[in-house]
């Protein structure tokens, strides 16, 4: 699946996620209570400070180790204990459920958009909203184009809206999709 993603304002980094499944199924797991495009450069920091980046080599490492690198100043992520946690879990049910690739889950069996999104919500740390936004992404940024993904995905799956990390193709577009976040927190504590 061709991919040529622009979500970091980082060249590596934004490399990574177009070549690497796992990397931005990390990355998209790592979206949350930090900016978007630091949520996605943390597989480029996992990458340099591991020496690579795969499921199997996240899921086997002692947890202390890994979470002393994902704490490594600049912090992949602000809760690095919690999130180097996550992280290895997710890379556990990659490895153990879909044989270490993480781009299965959205290929294996030409599934249709419903069931891409059932696996991605049995993925740990992905609910309902994160397995909805990442499978809008992988439809409109992706190449994934299983039966009904638009429908499926909701909102985040409408053509030509600037709602999440779905519709960055650029600096301007990162610029609207933080706009309208803004706007929407705004309107709910009203």
């Amino acid at each position: 699946m061709t991919r040529d993603l622009h979500l970091t304002g980082d060249d590596a980094a934004d490399r990574l996620l177009s070549e690497d499944d796992f990397a931005l199924l990390t990355g998209m797991l790592l979206d949350q209570q930090v900016p978007m495009e630091t949520a996605f450069a943390g597989p480029e920091k996992l990458r340099e400070r591991l020496g690579g980046l795969d499921a199997s080599t996240v899921a086997s490492m002692d947890p202390e180790a890994f979470q002393a690198a994902f704490a490594e100043r600049p912090a992949v992520h602000r809760f690095p204990g919690s999130m180097a946690k996550r992280v290895q879990q997710l890379a556990s049910v990659i490895v153990d459920e879909w044989d270490g690739d993480a781009g299965a889950i959205w290929r294996q069996g030409d599934p249709d958009g419903a069931e891409v999104l059932r696996r991605l919500r049995g993925l740990p740390g992905f609910g309902e909203q994160k397995a909805r936004i990442f499978l809008a992404l992988l439809g409109k940024q992706g190449g994934f184009d299983g039966a009904g993904w638009r429908e499926v995905a909701g909102p985040y799956g409408e053509e030509g809206c600037k709602r999440s990390v779905a519709d960055i193709v650029d600096a301007s577009s990162l610029l609207e999709v933080r706009a309208t976040k803004q706007a929407a927190k705004r309107a709910a504590k009203k």
